[in-house]
């Protein structure tokens, strides 16, 4: 979790207060207090994507989610799929795209660095080498 997710948490449980034990810490807002659903969720981000005029998902925070933990190299897939709570980790698995960030990184390390001249096994006659890929 993210100190900015901590501090969101605490001025959250500081204006509605602390669960009582054993009780849900997500509850709704709007008419009796009562554990936050899927539903209500889902209705609260509704709500405040027809606002924005976005068109987000629940499915979509869990997508970008999983993306991020599964390019995490501190993460293991079989510890993403775990939380993802997926059945099999090929499901998993295609949250493992690279991003357009980093391939754009990788490709600025490979063209900075020096060419590497080729070289021929010492198994190779050089005078076939030279025959067939010209002399250097």
């Amino acid at each position: 979790m993210s100190p900015e997710a901590l501090a969101y948490l605490a001025a959250y449980l500081d204006d509605v207060g602390l669960p009582d034990d054993g009780g849900l810490i997500w509850r709704t807002r709007r008419g009796e207090t009562r554990p936050l659903t899927y539903w209500a969720a889902r209705r609260i981000l509704q709500r405040a994507t027809e606002q924005l005029g976005m068109n987000w998902t629940l499915h979509d925070a869990r997508h970008t989610a999983a993306t991020r933990f599964a390019r995490d190299p501190e993460m293991t897939l079989a510890e993403v799929q775990t939380i993802l709570r997926h059945a099999h980790v090929t499901t998993t698995a295609l949250y493992t795209v690279v991003g357009l960030d980093d391939l754009v990184d990788k490709l600025a390390e490979h063209y900075g660095r020096p060419a590497q001249p080729a070289a021929w096994s010492q198994q190779y006659d050089p005078q076939d080498v030279a025959v067939v890929f010209g002399a250097r």
